[in-house]
């Protein structure tokens, strides 16, 4: 099982319930066989009847503690796999890191799926016709700076990368929050001599770091936005505050890169690059999971179906199932929010 032949990673919006079952089925297979994980489990899933059952046959069969993404995070690399692996770890904003691996077909992958919703969604590649982005982009290292830069160049961009440590950022910022922005000294410096000295026109940061760019706003033509601060009124706000730019959300995770994000009058929906990255919301009755109704909270399940790697989990965090919308063909979650 490899990249080559997977037409979903070429043309990401031609999947259907169907197809993310055969993906899963697939994907699936070849980990039990190979993934030292994946081989000792005793039982497993069921791929039979609709989509909302084989997904809830996952979870209820598949779940993987988070602690083995701290403690056992080889065992999750399928035995003799060829392919350009690199490791990376969760940002650390709000607990101990987990480890997880990327094939580098994924970033092309993931970066295809994502030029094709910001296209569709919000016109970027017509936005970046006449005037390619030149970006500042603020951030972790790892799989969001290859993310970040991979999608930049596909518009013919260029851009700044500012990385700043990220571990305990979040308790550290509602905790003590003088010091917090000492530790961003060097972020906000740096940020304030580029756009003294060079045209930038798009930017990723978060919503708690927008003042640095106030100066410019007439020159901002596209703002992504992520972070856990991130919430509609904060998009709408934005887009008053930089009337000449698009204004898009993004949900990032270290397992399977960002979800593409459209607000609303009552929230932000995301939607992943199914079939690689499932997100759902659960609800537990007697034990056992079932997937929410259209409309209802539940925890944050999420499955991560690649040819490098399959994880199966319940994150500490809630989201609201919501129905597919054009471009997308599958569900997608509103309002995330973290447990305490």
């Amino acid at each position: 099982m490899d990249y080559n032949n997977m037409t979903f990673g070429v043309e990401p919006f031609l999947v259907d319930d169907e197809g993310i079952i055969n993906h899963l089925r697939e994907t699936y297979e070849f980990h039990r066989e190979r993934t030292p994980h994946w081989r000792t489990i005793k039982s497993d899933p069921s791929f039979d009847g609709s989509l909302r059952e084989v997904l809830e046959s996952i979870f209820n069969t598949l779940e993987v503690n988070p602690s083995l993404l701290r403690e056992e995070w080889p065992s999750f690399l399928p035995h003799g796999y060829r392919g350009r692996i690199r490791f990376y770890q969760s940002s650390g904003t709000t607990g101990r890191r987990k480890f997880a691996h990327w094939d580098e077909s994924y970033v092309h992958v993931l970066v295809n799926f994502l030029r094709e919703a910001l296209d569709r969604t919000y016109s970027l590649g017509k936005l970046y016709e006449e005037e390619p982005p030149r970006a500042l982009i603020h951030g972790p290292y790892g799989w969001y700076q290859e993310e970040m830069s991979h999608l930049i160049w596909s518009y013919g961009g260029m851009l700044y990368f500012v990385g700043a440590e990220t571990e305990g950022l979040k308790q550290l910022l509602e905790r003590e929050p003088e010091r917090a922005y000492r530790l961003l000294e060097p972020l906000i410096n740096y940020t304030k001599r580029v756009i003294m000295v060079d045209d930038i026109n798009t930017v990723r940061t978060s919503p708690q770091m927008l003042d640095l760019f106030l100066r410019i706003r007439d020159d901002m033509r596209a703002i992504f936005l992520s972070g856990t601060a991130l919430g509609h009124e904060t998009v709408k706000r934005v887009k008053n505050e930089f009337e000449n730019a698009k204004v898009i959300p993004l949900y990032g995770n270290f397992l399977f890169g960002d979800a593409v994000g459209i607000a609303g009058e009552d929230g932000i929906v995301y939607y992943p690059n199914a079939p690689f990255t499932l997100i759902v919301p659960l609800i537990k009755e007697d034990d056992v999971y079932r997937i929410a109704k259209y409309g209802e909270r539940g925890k944050t399940g999420v499955i991560v179906a690649r040819p490098e790697l399959f994880v199966v989990m319940v994150e500490d965090e809630e989201v609201t199932r919501r129905k597919p919308r054009p471009p997308f063909r599958w569900d997608g979650f509103e309002n995330p929010s973290r447990g305490t």
